[in-house]
């Protein structure tokens, strides 16, 4: 699916996604309209799925990471996840197997913005139960695919 100049194209855009196609073209021995047209082919077919600045949760005011595993009602489970999807402070969402139905990655303010949070979990028809754990510090966190 993915070629060798692909895989490079993509590997250098993870690095630094502001990276001119002229930059990457040069590094790569290619042309500009080369990587252009690679580049539009990745979005196209939803391997490149946007470009984004990646940002220090704490130094913007979301410090306080949690995940939070979901019990729910399997018959109202599309509706809990659909009510998941719109809540702020809700970055991420699994589908899991086994004894949760879904698991949170929440970043928030602090003890009181998780508090909010879980309340507002709390409040969702087809929730049955939750359990949160807080992260004490982060070890590893790679946004980088490796390929």
């Amino acid at each position: 699916m993915l070629d060798d100049l692909d895989k490079s194209i993509l590997n250098m855009l993870q690095e630094d996604a502001r990276a001119s196609f002229a930059d990457v073209a040069r590094k790569l021995k290619v042309s500009e309209g080369t990587v252009h047209l690679r580049v539009k082919k990745l979005k196209d077919s939803g391997v490149i799925r946007g470009f984004y600045t990646v940002l220090s949760p704490d130094k913007v005011g979301k410090g306080l990471t949690a995940i939070v595993c979901i019990k729910a009602d399997p018959a109202k489970y599309p509706d809990v996840l659909n009510a998941l999807n719109s809540m702020k402070d809700v970055y991420e969402i699994y589908d899991v197997t086994g004894e949760f139905y879904a698991v949170l990655k929440i970043r928030t303010t602090d003890m009181n913005g998780l508090t909010k949070i879980i309340d507002e979990l709390g409040e969702v028809n087809g929730i049955n139960s939750t359990q949160t754990i807080v992260v004490l510090r982060t070890i590893k966190e790679q946004l980088k695919i490796e390929l």
